[in-house]
């Protein structure tokens, strides 16, 4: 396999940016991503651009529109759409095109603009009434009804109380707070998740990420290239996708993540503990429990007494999602898996200031998107060394 690394990043604030557009955000972690890596856009060779489509102002060829005034053009650029995962398949993509033999260097870009909802969202929004339906509401037809549901079968089956939920938000909260892209970057307390707006019982307003615009960009180079860039190189030891198998589930949890993480420390050579932090796909406190037993970082039912023992806290044995997390950093869809990348990397390279984890040596993104038939249509897992 090529060796391939990581050689510039970069993100954007996140949050409701209501005066900037698409275009705007995505030039923006481009350029910056080109001045991390110390490159030329004459350098970039192949893009793959992720954006869900969320704003109805996003236009079509989005990665074209964006990348041509910053002098990135004439090469192969592509759309890539998968639900919350499109920045994280976008990257995906890249490290491919690079493991080919192809491309040399290629750039992924996610960006996604949701705070003007798309027109389908506003019909949905006018036919089931903004979310309080019946139909809706009985059947649990959204994403917070979904976890909210798997959530309640797994605390009957296990130790999990309601605080550890919440200990979750206050957890990523408090790293948002360091963090000064991040969306809220203000602590709460365990009492103000408690009593937060209960949207699907055991999940308040607290337990939810937030609807968010961004982006994010990474480019990618093969060992034989990374001399060419005036960054320090963050090794790429794994890359990997996978897709539900869309079986019936008992208590309604997918096996996605652990497949994708079983082949990701494959392909890496590594295990669980050689993980010195994680940036997981936390679009509800209680998916960050599931994802510490599904990517073994404990075993299975032990999820929430590794966040009440403090475990994936900053200073702490593995600390989880440094950035704040969907939760806090915020979770501008087709951004967010190429935001996690930044995250790691900016932690590899001892840049991430007051969040630093101390020695960090090997770092690993997880990023899930979509339903179909009860399972998680798309998950990726990557990790990264120094």
């Amino acid at each position: 396999m090529r060796k391939t690394a990581v050689v510039g990043a970069a993100q954007t604030p996140f949050g409701k940016l209501y005066e900037r557009d698409t275009r705007d955000l995505a030039e923006e972690a481009v350029f910056k991503a080109l001045k991390d890596a110390g490159a030329r856009p004459s350098d970039i060779q192949v893009a793959f651009v992720g954006s869900g489509g969320m704003d109805p102002t996003t236009p079509m060829m989005i990665g074209q529109i964006a990348l041509e005034q910053l002098g990135i053009k004439g090469i192969p650029i592509t759309r890539v759409e998968n639900a919350c995962a499109s920045g994280s398949n976008a990257f995906h993509l890249a490290w491919l095109a690079v493991q080919t033999g192809m491309y040399d260097v290629a750039l992924a870009l996610g960006v996604e603009k949701m705070s003007t909802p798309t027109p389908e969202q506003a019909r949905m929004a006018m036919r089931l009434g903004g979310g309080d339906a019946l139909l809706e509401g009985s059947m649990g037809l959204f994403p917070p009804g979904i976890f909210a549901m798997i959530a309640q079968i797994y605390m009957e089956k296990y130790d999990c109380r309601r605080e550890d939920l919440a200990m979750i938000s206050v957890k990523n909260h408090k790293h948002a707070s360091l963090n000064p892209l991040a969306q809220y970057q203000k602590e709460v307390t365990l009492e103000e998740v408690m009593n937060s707006r209960q949207v699907a019982y055991p999940l308040g307003v607290l337990d939810c990420c937030p609807i968010s615009d961004g982006a994010a960009c990474a480019i990618i180079a093969s060992e034989d290239a990374v001399k060419r860039f005036s960054s320090k190189p963050v090794w790429i030891r794994a890359s990997v996708q996978v897709s539900g198998t869309y079986e019936d589930l008992d208590d309604l949890r997918p096996d996605t993540t652990q497949r994708a993480g079983f082949q990701a420390y494959e392909m890496a050579g590594v295990g669980p503990e050689d993980i010195d932090l994680a940036e997981v796909h936390d679009c509800f406190t209680f998916a960050e429990i599931m994802h510490y037993e599904d990517l073994g970082f404990c075993n299975l039912g032990e999820g929430a007494r590794y966040i009440r023992e403090g475990k994936p806290f900053l200073g702490r044995e593995k600390p989880v999602n440094t950035s704040g997390g969907l939760l806090a950093k915020g979770h501008p869809l087709a951004a967010t898996g190429i935001a996690q990348v930044y995250e790691i990397v900016q932690q590899l390279r001892g840049q991430a200031g007051p969040r630093q984890v101390e020695g960090a040596r090997i770092g690993l993104t997880h990023n899930g998107g979509g339903f179909r038939h009860g399972d998680v249509g798309i998950v990726t897992v990557h990790i990264l060394e120094r």
